[in-house]
């Protein structure tokens, strides 16, 4: 396979990882990022065009330099507890943005987009295995505008024949095995990162959020997949759409999941160190057990998440944690 690829959000955690993997199949990938979360030093695998998704000029500018052929869509705002406080930022950044890029696809005669949603589409269906078939009751700002975001594909195929590939998934973890980049947010809130900065003594503690739930340790259960494995899948969701295929909507998981403890479990024998840990009450909205299938995209992609194992997760973000930075 060949040809350009813009990538929002490129230089991003997910998106960097996905230009290193675009460039490994024979893509090209720019980046289109605004670095107000993303690093310059991620930027690659690939040119950089510097743009913000609410300047249309910015993003006429990319796709008149770059003529990509098709679309890989992750910059967005996530996190949950400031989409709570602040929706309107997530309803203007996210879908303004996106319908920004998707009026600019149209306008320049892109018709090929891969987008990165959310499992928080479908809201609070606590210990089930999620599927594409379960109803959506997003709870906040974050995953209704990813919900407003999937139906805006819909009405822009219907008019445009802008055909798309839709993923939903939960936590991601890892990093780039071969340490070229990794996970840095600022600040950082994901579980495995902030429980390796808790062995580096980068903070005081982990602390674990509630041991009370109905689960075989007390702790609450999540999915995780490693980002090699993700956007790998965002890869093979290009192909999909290269070869003619109708839009399609997966979800990625692995049907499993993980309790905290087991997290920590398993960075005990990654690492050989103790975690320094304390235990505090419950938050407020936290479910007891959420997991997503992936048989669809078992199927229709031949996507198998097979570094997306406990131990292999934790290795390579360690890794990442030792011995990779970004400096700007």
């Amino acid at each position: 396979m060949s040809g350009t690829v813009l990538v929002t959000g490129g230089a991003g955690y997910i998106g960097s990882h996905a230009c290193k993997a675009l460039a490994r199949a024979g893509y090209t990938p720019v980046t289109f990022d605004n670095f107000a979360t993303g690093w310059r030093d991620a930027v690659k695998f690939g040119p950089l065009a510097e743009g913000d998704l609410l300047d249309r000029a910015s993003l006429d500018a990319a796709f008149e330099t770059h003529r990509p052929k098709a679309v890989l869509h992750f910059a967005a705002l996530s996190l949950v507890g400031e989409a709570m406080e602040n929706p309107g930022l997530y309803w203007r950044t996210n879908v303004m943005g996106a319908l920004n890029l998707f009026e600019a696809m149209v306008a320049h005669g892109c018709d090929q987009i891969v987008f990165s949603s959310t499992c928080a589409t479908y809201g609070e269906h606590d210990n089930v295995v999620l599927d594409e078939t379960t109803p959506q009751e997003p709870l906040n700002a974050y995953g209704k505008s990813k919900r407003a975001i999937e139906d805006m594909l819909g009405d822009f195929e219907a008019a445009h024949g802008l055909r798309s590939v839709i993923f939903r998934y939960f936590n991601v973890a890892g990093a780039d095995p071969e340490g070229e980049i990794g996970e840095h947010h600022r600040p950082e809130t994901h579980l495995i990162p902030v429980m390796l900065e808790a062995i580096q003594g980068k903070r005081p503690a982990l602390t674990i959020h509630g041991t009370d739930y109905d689960t075989p340790d007390g702790t609450c259960i999540r999915d995780y997949v490693h980002v090699s494995d993700l956007v790998d899948a965002h890869v093979l969701g290009l192909k999909w759409l290269e070869d003619g295929n109708k839009s399609a909507l997966f979800n990625l998981g692995t049907g499993t999941g993980f309790s905290v403890r087991e997290v920590v479990d398993a960075s005990r024998s990654v690492t050989n160190r103790e975690v320094p840990m304390t235990e505090g009450p419950r938050r407020a909205g936290d479910a007891t057990k959420l997991v997503s299938g992936s048989d669809r995209a078992a199927r229709a992609l031949g996507w198998t998440p097979d570094r997306s194992t406990m131990p292999r997760m934790i290795e390579d973000a360690w890794r990442w944690q030792q011995h990779g930075h970004y400096a700007r």
